[in-house]
């Protein structure tokens, strides 16, 4: 495992983290690596999560991981 997807891995950890503050700080970071190795966990906090503020963020960040992998995929 390359230190990249370690990062992503410690922060999908962190996902489950009791407090919100946690949750929420990962979320930004995962939002800002990119990777799509982060999509289903970002999903299941959106569906899961009991903080409104989390879901939220869960969903913005699947989409900011999406729009960079379809850009990434255009070739742009």
């Amino acid at each position: 495992m390359n230190a990249d997807k370690r990062v992503v891995a410690y922060h999908i950890g962190r996902l489950k983290d009791k407090r919100v503050e946690v949750r929420l700080a990962s979320i930004a970071e995962l939002a800002e690596l990119g990777d799509a190795g982060a999509l289903n966990a970002l999903e299941t906090v959106y569906r899961s999560d009991e903080d409104a503020a989390v879901r939220h963020a869960a969903q913005q960040a699947g989409r900011v991981i999406y729009a960079k992998q379809r850009a990434l995929a255009e070739g742009k």
